[in-house]
């Protein structure tokens, strides 16, 4: 039997780690049964201390034909800069 259940993106993070990092794709009917998966699939040595669960579809990403343009140095963006805005005296580290 064949189901048409949406793939999911499955994030954890690990005891060490700081942020979530993606490890691997899994399907499943909603997101209560995802998770349940994600922490059967991915977490069975106690590593894991939280998962995420996104459906692939609701997933927006930059395109890798982009990076040179989307990705270029933030120097040639003088909007990042604070040379626009008078700092105060007493704010260290400008």
């Amino acid at each position: 039997m064949k189901h048409d259940w949406p793939l999911y993106e499955v994030f954890v993070r690990s005891k060490r780690g700081l942020n979530h990092v993606h490890v691997g794709s899994l399907h499943a009917a909603d997101d209560e049964m995802a998770v349940r998966h994600a922490r059967d699939l991915y977490t069975r040595r106690n590593e894991g201390v939280s998962i995420w669960v996104v459906r692939s579809s609701d997933i927006t990403a930059s395109s890798p034909d982009e990076k040179d343009p989307f990705f270029a140095p933030s120097a040639d963006k003088v909007y990042r800069h604070p040379t626009f805005y008078d700092i105060p005296d007493n704010v260290p580290h400008m």
